[in-house]
C-alpha cells in the first residue's frame, strides 16, 4: 500500500487510471435506443450515398458553361424545358442552352452539371434569366459524394450525438453495435453528512457529492449506482465497499481519503485489494486514492464536492471513457487573456476556476470547500506543475466545463 503524501503526477495517475479500465463487452441494440451510447466497432455504409446526384436547392439545373458572365445586368437567357417532381426523373436530357426547374432533393437531368437557385433566376415567357454565374457542381451532390459503400461511415469509440443517429439511418444500421453501459458504485462517507431532504443541524451538511459523481458518471455513459451515506463506521464501510465491487464495474468513494485518523478509505481498499496510489500532485485534489478490489478499480475522491469534480474532469473521466471504450477527443478548451495574476506552487498542478467570456478569462478564487466558483464558472485554467504561476495579459487555454 502506498503512504500517503508519496504523491505522484497527473500523467501518472491518469495512466494508472487507464490501465485499471476494463472495457465492457459488446452488445447490439435497436437505432432509437443507441443515441448517447458508444460504438462497439466501425459503421460501414451499406450502399452508395446519395445513389444519384441531385441538387441542394431549388433552382434550375444548368450547364455551368452556359451561365458564365452571367450578371443582373447581362443575364444568360436559357430555354426552360420542363420539371422534375421528387422521386422522379425526366427523359429530356440538358442540350446547350436549356434548364430544368429541379426542387430541393430532386434527381438532376442527365447533361447538368450545376444548379441556380431560384433567387438568381427570373423566368420569361419561355425562357429563363439567369443572373449569377454557376460553378460545376454548385449546388450538386454527386452521386456517392456522401459515402461510397463499404466505406466506414462512423469509427469504433464514437459517442453518438443527434448528427451520428442521423447518419446511422441513412447507411440502414437498424441494430447499432455499443458498448454495454457500466455500472459505476458511488459512496459518501462522513459523520457530518446528511440526506437532501434534511435540514442539517451544526456541523452537519447535506450530501453533495452523490449528486455530483452520479450526474458525471452519468454524462460519461454509465450508469450511476448509489449506495448512499455511510457513516465513520469500517464495519459498515468494508460491507458497503464488498457489495459494491461485487455489483459494479468501478466504484467511486467521496471522502475518506485525507489524513485525518478516522479517515478509512485507503486502509480497507488494502484490505480488499491493493491501493496503487494515494496522493497525486494536483490542487484541488491532492488526497486521491486509485486502487483496485480484485480487478474492479476504486477511486477515492476529495470529500468536498468542488475538489471532487476537478479530480473526476481531470483523473476519473480515463476511467469511465476506458470502459466505456469512448475515444478521448480531449477537453473543449478556448484562448483568452488572463485579467488577475494566478500564484502557484511548483510540483503540482494547479487547477483555477475561471470565468471565460469576450476573450478575457477572470479566476474565481476560493477555498476547495465552496461550491459557489463551480457555479460562477465555466471552466479551468491549467498551471502546469514546474510553474510558479501564471501572470496578468498571459494567453492560456481555458478548458470549459
Amino acid at each position: 500500500m502506498s503512504l500517503f503524501l508519496q504523491v505522484v503526477s497527473v500523467s501518472e495517475a491518469n495512466d494508472v487510471v487507464r490501465h485499471l479500465a476494463v472495457p465492457s463487452r459488446t452488445e447490439k441494440v435497436p437505432l432509437i435506443d443507441a443515441f448517447q451510447r458508444v460504438l462497439a466497432q466501425d459503421v460501414l455504409a451499406d450502399l452508395d450515398i446519395p445513389g444519384f446526384t441531385r441538387s441542394v436547392v431549388d433552382g434550375y439545373a444548368v450547364r455551368a458553361a452556359d451561365t458564365t458572365g452571367a450578371s443582373d445586368g447581362i443575364p444568360s437567357m436559357l430555354t426552360f424545358k420542363g420539371k422534375v417532381a421528387m422521386g422522379t426523373t425526366t427523359d429530356h436530357p440538358i442540350g446547350p442552352g436549356e434548364c430544368i426547374y429541379v426542387p430541393t432533393g430532386g434527381i438532376l437531368p442527365e447533361g447538368a452539371d450545376a444548379m441556380v437557385m431560384i433567387e438568381n433566376t427570373e423566368l420569361f415567357g419561355d425562357d429563363v434569366l439567369v443572373k449569377k454565374p454557376a460553378a460545376h457542381g454548385e449546388n450538386v451532390l454527386f452521386y456517392n459524394e456522401d459515402f461510397s459503400r463499404g466505406e466506414v461511415a462512423l469509427e469504433k469509440g464514437r459517442r453518438l450525438s443527434a448528427q451520428d443517429m442521423g447518419v446511422l439511418a441513412a447507411v440502414g444500421c437498424t441494430e447499432v453495435p455499443v458498448t454495454r453501459m457500466p455500472r459505476v458504485g458511488i459512496i459518501s462517507t462522513g459523520n457530518e453528512l446528511v440526506p437532501v431532504e434534511e435540514i442539517p443541524h451544526i456541523g452537519q451538511v447535506r450530501d453533495v457529492n452523490t449528486y455530483v459523481v452520479s450526474s458525471f458518471v452519468h454524462e460519461h455513459g454509465c450508469i450511476p449506482v448509489s449506495y448512499g451515506i455511510i457513516k465513520d463506521n469500517r464495519e459498515m464501510f468494508r460491507t458497503t465497499l464488498l457489495n459494491a465491487t461485487k455489483e459494479c464495474d468501478a466504484v467511486l468513494i467521496s471522502g475518506g481519503s485525507s489524513k485525518d485518523d478516522r479517515d478509512m478509505a485507503a486502509a480497507i481498499i488494502a484490505e480488499q485489494g491493493d491501493v496503487l496510489i494515494h496522493g497525486v500532485a494536483i490542487a484541488p485534489g491532492k488526497p486521491t486514492i486509485i486502487g483496485r478490489c480484485g480487478t474492479v478499480p476504486v477511486i477515492g475522491l476529495p470529500g468536498h464536492p468542488a475538489s471532487a469534480f476537478i479530480v473526476l474532469l481531470i483523473i476519473g473521466r480515463h476511467l469511465l471513457d476506458g470502459m466505456t471504450g469512448q475515444v478521448d477527443t480531449g477537453a473543449r478548451t478556448v484562448r483568452a487573456k488572463l485579467s488577475l495574476n494566478v500564484p502557484s506552487a511548483k510540483g503540482r498542478e494547479d487547477y483555477i476556476r475561471v470565468s471565460c467570456k469576450d476573450g478575457i478569462a477572470t479566476p474565481l478564487f476560493g477555498k476547495s470547500g465552496l461550491l459557489n466558483t463551480l457555479v460562477r464558472s465555466n471552466g479551468i485554467v491549467r498551471v502546469p506543475a514546474g510553474s510558479e504561476g501564471l501572470e496578468t495579459g498571459e494567453i492560456v487555454d481555458v478548458i470549459l466545463w
